[in-house]
């Protein structure tokens, strides 16, 4: 699996979303927008999965921080549809990065059984 990385401000982060599988565990995810520097095609969307990845997000990362993340790209099939998503598993603090003091270390988790 490709890994990637990008660094940009958090310029929102979404209401947390929480459900339940189709084992009948429950799980939750939050989202949130960093804007780049590039000139085009400069925000993207991430998501973290998982009660303690969240709490970690959202105790540690505020909007307007700079930040590091690193992700992979997911594609999950339902119904005849393709969705694509942005899975973040490391989001450290952009000036925090190189003295390896992380904001939270998200492991990435496949294991999660979600409708699509």
């Amino acid at each position: 699996m490709s890994e990637f990385k990008v660094t940009g401000k958090v310029e929102k982060i979404l209401p947390v979303v929480k459900g339940t599988t189709k084992a009948g565990a429950d799980w939750q995810k939050v989202e949130f927008v960093i804007k780049t520097d590039d000139e085009y095609n400069n925000l993207y969307c991430f998501e973290i999965f998982g009660d303690e990845k969240v709490e970690a997000f959202n105790k540690f990362t505020k909007l307007n921080d700079m930040v590091d993340v690193k992700f992979n790209v997911k594609c999950n099939e339902w119904k005849d549809k393709f969705y694509t998503s942005l899975a973040a598993w490391s989001v450290f603090k952009a000036e925090a990065a190189e003295a390896f003091e992380p904001v939270s270390a998200l492991e990435p988790n496949s294991d999660i059984d979600i409708p699509f």
